[in-house]
């Protein structure tokens, strides 16, 4: 699933290469054509914007709501170039002065007035971005602490608590300030809970940065990059989402 660096990655690039131009929308695939796509030809794309793993496109009183899950990709193409997938399986061609945007795939496709982002409740559950300017740590761990027998790599994948973290992040979040994932939030110290969380925010700043992150523990096959030991990894949560953690230097 798409995380919150990948989502901010791409509205950036959106930004860079559409914002200001008036597009051509399509919908070749019926899902977009259900969602209204066509609603936006003709209109200028003012600016993209990323919330947790959802991506919002602006268009002046419309906004198109994306978002990936596990399937779902957006892709850009020089115009007249080569897609890597059909035409007809694209469920959004936005076609700028100099790029098309094409998106396949993906739980969420939805064209909204921009007035009910305010009141969306798909929107509006969502915790603080953790990739926002002004994320404030000691809050969303105040938040977490209503539930202290909930573990923290549970906790962090909580959209509700904390909006972006995914479960590649989850792990690796974990592992860089040394904390089980398992333990419960209530086990946690204050400082505890910040360093996991300002962990999770400085990784995933750096994979907006770079371009990519090589996860330390995510999926790692080998011994710990750390101290040697052996990588554990199992289901975890309601949602069974695998955890990658070192049972030796995450004890």
């Amino acid at each position: 699933m798409a995380e919150g660096d990948t989502i901010l990655r791409l509205a950036r690039r959106l930004d860079s290469a559409l914002a200001g131009d008036i597009v051509a929308a399509s919908a070749p695939n019926p899902k977009g054509q259900a969602a209204g796509v066509e609603q936006l030809n003709g209109l200028q794309l003012e600016g993209a914007e990323a919330r947790g793993k959802h991506l919002l496109l602006h268009f002046g009183e419309l906004v198109l709501h994306s978002h990936l899950g596990m399937s779902g990709a957006w892709d850009l193409y020089g115009l007249g170039a080569p897609w890597r997938r059909p035409h007809a399986s694209a469920w959004v061609v936005l076609e700028g002065a100099g790029q098309n945007a094409v998106q396949f795939g993906g739980p969420t496709l939805r064209v909204l007035p921009v007035g009910r982002l305010r009141r969306d409740p798909q929107l509006t559950r969502l915790g603080p971005d953790v990739l926002a300017p002004g994320f404030d740590p000691a809050a969303v761990a105040t938040a977490m602490q209503t539930d202290p027998g909930r573990e923290i790599g549970d906790a962090l994948l909580d959209q509700r608590l904390v909006a972006g973290i995914g479960n590649v992040f989850k792990s690796e979040a974990c592992f860089a300030a040394e904390i089980d994932p398992w333990r419960p939030v209530g086990d946690l110290s204050d400082l505890e809970l910040l360093t996991v969380l300002e962990c999770a925010r400085e990784r995933m700043l750096h994979s907006v940065a770079s371009g990519r992150d090589r996860p330390a523990i995510y999926r790692r096959r080998g011994p710990c990059p750390r101290c040697g030991g052996a990588v554990s990894s199992r289901g975890q949560g309601e949602t069974n989402r695998v955890t990658f953690w070192c049972p030796d230097c995450q004890s």
